[in-house]
């Protein structure tokens, strides 16, 4: 494996980032607010730019070169990348996924995703994109905690994919992974959602990574559709997908993107994320 170029971060750079990951938030909780039937997924990005823009910021999904959104929107058997129209209106039932990303002017990027299942729906439809929404959040918390303790990066891996597997049979993504954030939204290193034979990194105070299981109802395969962003699974199977971006620190962990910094999602777990002070 080639080694990476890991970029840390100090305290302070760490508080600087805290600010981009809460608009972040802000930006996904406006979202998550809107999200109904007949609503389409260009009116969510448009809400998602107007609340970064007003706190501040700007979206860092539009830096990336041909991409021309605020947010991804998938839904269904859309995984990830999905692109916001005015044609997607969604229905009850649906389950979306929304990934988020604000850089602030001192150049500090925040990454975010959630899954939700659109109400009012079949029941037993909901119900069934509903546990597949859980399992992959509760991997995700599961990795935040394992991270607050990990001495090597690959840890994590081995955690959110037990949870999975915990959680019923559900495919894990291979090829798109979690990954470093910083002064770039996409920095090393990379952050597996499954067990790899390389331990990975050292981790140490001032590593700042994104992590975001991505996993399926069916098969883990999928494929890149027509527009050549929005990832599928090949046997239309329900997908979910939930990411953090998370730092630890010299005093120990913290969720940035989280409005409470990780309290409620790491309770169960018995770590207590700690903020940093300004």
């Amino acid at each position: 494996m080639a080694r990476e170029r890991i970029t840390l971060k100090s305290d302070s750079d760490i508080v600087l980032m805290r600010e981009a990951g809460l608009i972040t938030a802000a930006a996904l909780k406006a979202v998550r607010d809107a999200i109904a039937p007949g609503v389409s997924t260009l009116e969510l990005d448009a809400l998602a730019e107007s609340t970064i823009i007003s706190m501040g910021a700007r979206s860092n999904f539009k830096l990336v070169p041909g991409y021309n959104h605020t947010i991804c929107s998938s839904v269904n058997d859309e995984v990830v990348h999905g692109i916001p129209s005015k044609e997607r209106i969604l229905q009850a039932g649906d389950i979306i996924k929304v990934d988020c990303g604000a850089i602030t002017p001192p150049g500090w990027n925040g990454d975010s995703a959630f899954s939700m299942v659109v109400s009012g729906g079949d029941p037993e439809l909901m119900a069934r994109r509903q546990q597949i929404s859980d399992a992959c959040e509760g991997s995700l918390w599961a990795g935040i905690a394992a991270f607050a303790k990990a001495k090597r990066l690959n840890e994590v891996g081995r955690v959110i994919e037990k949870s999975i597997k915990d959680a019923g049979r559900y495919g894990i993504l291979q090829d798109y992974i979690g990954h470093g954030v910083g002064r770039s939204m996409h920095e090393d290193p990379a952050v597996f959602n499954y067990q790899t034979r390389d331990l990975g990194p050292v981790v140490v105070p001032g590593l700042v990574i994104a992590i975001e299981p991505m996993i399926t109802a069916g098969s883990q395969a999928v494929k890149i559709l027509d527009d050549e962003w929005t990832v599928s699974t090949k046997d239309g199977s329900d997908s979910s997908h939930w990411e953090h971006t998370v730092a630890r620190h010299s005093g120990g962990i913290w969720v940035l993107t989280a409005e409470d910094g990780g309290v409620a999602g790491l309770a169960k777990y018995g770590v207590t994320p700690v903020p940093l002070e300004s």
